[in-house]
């Protein structure tokens, strides 16, 4: 049967159904290419220290001939376990020109975490800032103890300041002695170890060899979430990464002809360990030539609009609900310049609608919200950045990108109804690492992969995320998506952020309970009943409603609902 594909019809003039993805034999070719055209031209900022196009090309030049000393086998894996500075950007590139593979690591991560991603990938060597080499030592003691040898032979060890010139010396020392950031460690005796600096000055003296690779040669391993269970490595090959970037960059067309942009600054506020900030900024962003305006820490809502009012020519954010919330939240924040802005990119977890429209009027530029996941590098679907208003959807599939809705049996189902999502594409993964029965669950013989996300597609061939299929209660019957219970009770003043679960109840199965984070001493249980019962069916109506100070979220601030289900199971 042949795939209907009513997007193409929906797709803005100018862009492509169809690329060529002949030009590159692999992302070596792009980072060489990046480096040669934007050679004089800013490529990232950080905490009052620019650096060009070219000290990052040398820089990281000089890593990937260090890691090539090192003698380490054919496909190595090295992990990255650093914050957005900038030697996270030099150290990606390197790894990749050094032809290894690159392992992103969660800085937040304990000491078991880190130890059960070390163990699965087989990193031999790690980057990391010190303030988590006790995380490591921790780690390290763990495998220990369950007799398990960990390949782990090489630690680079970074500092916060080690690039930020000649103030970097006193930022270390002003961390050090006076925040006391960084606990006290002891790595085992066995790890070779090096500051990321003598990493530079060594690698500066070596000769550089580049690696045979193809669009086949594994680039990365991007370790889910872990929002639904057991974190998995998704192996994203160079023929990924490659597609998913110039996918993005025929999207972008139209609204940088629209805008007249000449060079296009990022704002990386999301972690560059995550695939998305990786992509759209790492990647991405080095490809068009932008500059990355480098963010450390943007729960620092502070530093973080005093960089948006530094910066007024930032004209391209991604971000994530919970950040976009936080910002509108804050009055300093609406004192700022917006005239420059030209694109928000939503991602990571649903945008709702009543932050989508006060981020509008407020800024004057519409969140495009987009989908995608680890194991899709990661974007499948996105809006048209020249939309007038908020749709509520994740738009149409990116050129040379197919996406379906199929029922429980994986057969196809007709427009409008609701289903599991479906895409097919050449950014979506090779597998999960050493996985093969995880990667036969989710990757079929015709080339889908099976998301586990509940959709469903219009008539015009845009596609809307009902729910994550293991996040969906089932009520007496009804299936009830926590998306929609959640869009329905932001919207109430003095609510800052909200969750909906299931819980058992022996009559109907599952009922929803609700937890609330409010900066209204003035609202209530009732208030929030009263707006459920007025927009919402009885079955999808919270039979508990809890307030709470926070809720938990993974460090690019999704709301983890596996966390809540099993505190409020206890």
């Amino acid at each position: 049967m042949t795939l209907q594909k009513p997007w193409l019809a929906s797709y803005p003039k100018g862009v492509l159904p169809q690329l060529d993805y002949s030009g590159y034999g692999s992302l070596l070719d792009l980072i060489d290419q990046a480096f040669s055209r934007f050679a004089n031209q800013p490529a990232s900022w950080c905490m009052g220290k620019q650096h060009a196009y070219s000290e990052v090309d040398h820089a990281s030049m000089q890593i990937a001939s260090y890691f090539q000393s090192l003698g380490l086998s054919k496909g190595a894996r090295i992990g990255i376990m650093l914050p957005n500075i900038p030697q996270y950007s030099v150290t990606l590139y390197a790894i990749l020109r050094a032809g290894y593979v690159v392992v992103s690591i969660n800085p937040m991560y304990t000491p078991r975490e880190l130890q059960t991603q070390l163990s699965d990938s087989g990193a031999e060597v790690i980057v990391i800032l010190e303030h988590f080499a006790k995380t490591l030592q921790d780690a390290m003691e763990i495998a220990d103890s369950k007799n398990k040898v960990l390949p782990l032979r090489q630690v680079v060890l970074s500092s916060i300041g080690e690039m930020l010139g000649w103030k970097g010396p006193w930022v270390d020392r002003f961390i050090r002695t006076f925040k006391k950031k960084v606990p006290p460690f002891q790595l085992p005796a066995h790890l070779k170890t090096s500051t990321f600096s003598e990493a530079l000055q060594s690698g500066g003296k070596l000769p550089y060899q580049k690696p045979a690779l193809d669009l086949n040669s594994i680039a990365l391993l991007q370790y889910t979430g872990g929002t639904t269970g057991i974190s998995k490595g998704a192996v994203l090959t160079h023929r990924n990464l490659i597609a998913n970037i110039l996918q993005i960059e025929e999207w972008l067309k139209p609204i940088g002809q629209v805008k007249k942009i000449e060079q296009w600054h990022f704002l990386c506020a999301l972690p560059m360990y995550h695939i998305f900030a990786l992509t759209a900024c790492g990647l991405l962003g080095m490809h068009l030539g932008a500059r990355i305006i480098l963010v450390p820490n943007a729960r620092d809502l502070v530093n973080l609009i005093g960089i948006l009012k530094e910066f007024p020519e930032i004209n391209l954010f991604p971000g994530v609900n919970t950040l976009f919330q936080a910002l509108l939240n804050n009055p300093h924040f609406h004192q700022l310049n917006f005239s420059q802005w030209a694109l928000t990119i939503g991602g990571g977890m649903a945008v709702h609608r009543s932050v989508a429209e006060r981020w509008q009027s407020l800024t004057g530029t519409l969140i495009t919200e987009g989908y995608g996941l680890s194991e899709t590098s990661p974007v499948a679907s996105c809006n048209t950045p020249l939309e007038a208003e908020f749709r509520g959807s994740i738009g149409l599939p990116l050129p040379d990108t197919e996406m379906v809705i199929r029922d429980d049996e994986g057969c196809d189902l007709p427009v409008g109804s609701i289903g599991e999502i479906y895409i097919r594409g050449p950014q979506v993964m090779s597998g999960y690492w050493q996985q093969e029965n995880e990667t036969q669950a989710v990757l079929g013989a015709d080339g889908f992969f099976r998301t586990g996300d509940i959709g469903l597609m219009d008539e015009n061939g845009y596609f809307k995320i009902v729910d994550r299929k293991k996040d969906m209660i089932l009520v007496a019957g009804f299936n009830v998506y926590p998306n929609e219970i959640e869009g329905v009770v932001a919207g109430i003043d003095g609510v800052i952020e909200c969750a909906a679960i299931g819980i058992p109840q022996t009559a109907s199965g599952e009922a929803v309970k609700l937890f609330v984070v409010s900066d209204d001493p003035n609202l209530t249980v009732e208030k929030i009943q009263e707006v459920c019962i007025r927009d919402l069916a009885q079955y999808k109506r919270p039979v508990q409603i809890e307030f709470r100070e926070s809720l938990p979220k993974n460090n690019v601030g999704k709301i983890l609902r596996r966390v809540l289900r099993e505190e409020s199971s206890r």
